[in-house]
């Protein structure tokens, strides 16, 4: 089952159909968040505000794994559209919500959906495009998650602000059939030799582990207590089903995720690195909208127009990053220099205080984006240029698996950091007996008395140095993996040279 030869004509037109599926599901992690007040104050139910973006973020991370199965199973074409029309179908559904009951599980519907878009359009990259030419196209899809990831709050704000919060879900509709109909009629699929078994058990297993993991650092320290028996038991659930998921793994016949592929060098270190950075990155960016919004005091919109230069640096490396892949054939340079950019961006962001110059926090971002832009596309092209044709889909959502979990627990570590931090700071600086408000919203504390709002705001952005300091170190971790990281020769086909037996090996050249 050899992905086929496809002209460059058919590649523009499946390559910008992807493009628009990428939109979609990287627009729909950020466009919700400027409208989630207006939701609330339409439908009610604020005690179950996060779960508007936990019910997205669970459902999307546990099916990320089994479509990449289902995908080098049945082929990625009809993968695509299923997880197309599902998002869709949950997408029209959202902007028909009544309650917020109905609102997050019509979320969870969307995740279901979103969980295939990224990681069978990366992998339908794999199918059409060599390796070695494949860089100038990845860098194009970082450029689209740096887009969305501005553009996102812009756009809803807009809908808050002109026609209705449920247009953030409407918007979705025209994009998806769009790209639904020209891969439809462009992509050819491949014909599926015999019926393939699927490994029910384990696909049950690791979404249970994953869901245990996501909802222990999502609800930890908000929705729960730490030591409430909520978090313990999903603590405990998560570290068993972890456990069980390998011994489950090595029975099934096509498993889910294949071990063998942790054999893989250039697998297991990428995946390493992208579990590392995620932790680091993910868990610290959260805090520069905080940032600017309250230590700055700026507002939503503008604060995220501020983040717009660390999305330029972005830009710029990312494409230029994959152009000069595809002319050299080397890309191991690119995540050690991205990791290394990224380390000492994050060390900047740890001297951000209340007197710090808006030019000072730009020229940090545009940094820290500048190492992003390396780094993160890379590390996709060089697992799949390293495993045979039939892992790709499995390995393609593995290694983006791991930054993604790395992402949730980075932002519960972090968030604890910054919350015992933020304590100590505020028993320090705030006059004795003063009320402290318990919801840090920047129309909370620009409403602070003058006497309090000072030393509150001077408060918050110390606790926001360990916050980065500790990110930095971590991301030095992630730049000591990059090292590890083999140079295989890209390959100038979009197939493994040779077949391997299933159980070996997958082939590194």
């Amino acid at each position: 089952m050899q992905p086929e030869a496809v002209s460059r004509g058919r590649i523009r037109l499946i390559f910008g159909a992807l493009m628009l599926v990428l939109l979609l599901a990287s627009l729909d992690q950020t466009i919700v968040s400027t409208a989630l007040p207006t939701i609330v104050g339409d439908l009610g139910g604020i005690e179950h505000l996060s779960w508007v973006v936990t019910a997205y973020l669970l459902a999307s991370t546990v099916t990320a794994p089994v479509y990449g199965k289902l995908g080098d199973l049945y082929g990625r074409k009809v993968v695509l559209q299923a997880a197309i029309v599902l998002f869709l179908v949950g997408s029209a559904l959202c902007g028909t919500s009544q309650n917020m009951t109905e609102l997050i599980g019509f979320r969870a519907l969307q995740g279901l959906g979103a969980g295939g878009l990224l990681v069978t359009t990366i992998a339908v990259v794999g199918d059409i495009i060599p390796p070695r030419d494949r860089g100038r196209y990845q860098g194009l899809f970082g450029a689209v998650f740096g887009v969305s990831t501005v553009i996102g709050p812009l756009l809803g704000g807009f809908f808050v602000d002109n026609l209705s919060w449920r247009w953030i879900f409407y918007v979705n509709l025209p994009v998806g059939v769009a790209a639904c109909v020209v891969i439809g009629v462009v992509f050819h699929a491949r014909s599926t030799e015999g019926r393939p078994t699927i490994d029910y058990l384990g696909a049950v297993v690791l979404a249970g582990a994953l869901s245990s993991i996501v909802l222990f650092t999502s609800l930890g320290g908000t929705t729960y207590d730490w030591g409430s028996a909520p978090i313990l038991l999903m603590m405990v659930a998560g570290g068993v089903l972890l456990v069980a998921f390998p011994l489950v793994e090595l029975r099934a016949a096509e498993p889910i995720l294949p071990l063998v592929l942790f054999r893989n060098r250039t697998f297991a270190v990428a995946s390493a690195i992208g579990f590392v950075v995620g932790l680091a990155l993910f868990g610290s960016i959260t805090y520069l909208p905080l940032y600017l919004q309250i230590v700055k005091g700026q507002g939503p919109t503008h604060s995220g127009l501020q983040l717009t230069p660390m999305m330029a640096g972005l830009l710029v490396t990312s494409i230029l990053s994959g152009n000069l892949i595809s002319r050299t054939g080397r890309y191991r340079l690119f995540p050690i220099a991205g990791t290394a950019v990224m380390t000492v961006a994050i060390g900047l962001l740890g001297r951000l205080g209340v007197g710090t110059s808006a030019w000072v926090a730009t020229a940090d971002m545009v940094i820290l984006g500048l190492g992003l832009g390396m780094v993160m596309q890379v590390l996709v092209l060089a697992v799949q240029n390293a495993v045979e044709h039939r892992f790709l889909g499995v390995a393609t959502a593995g290694s983006t698996l791991f930054r993604q979990v790395g992402g949730s627990i980075g932002v519960a570590a972090f968030g604890a950091i910054f919350a015992n931090r933020l304590g100590g700071e505020l028993a320090d600086r705030l006059p004795a007996g003063a009320h402290v408000p318990t919801v840090a919203s920047p129309a909370v504390i620009r409403g602070l008395p003058v006497a309090l709002h000072a030393p509150f705001v001077a408060a918050f952005a110390a606790s926001l140095r360990p916050v980065f300091v500790t990110a930095a170190g971590i991301s030095l971790v992630a730049f000591l993996l990059t090292w590890l990281l083999r140079e295989v020769p890209l390959r100038t086909g979009v197939s493994t040279p040779q077949a391997v037996p299933a159980g070996e090996i997958p082939p590194e050249e």
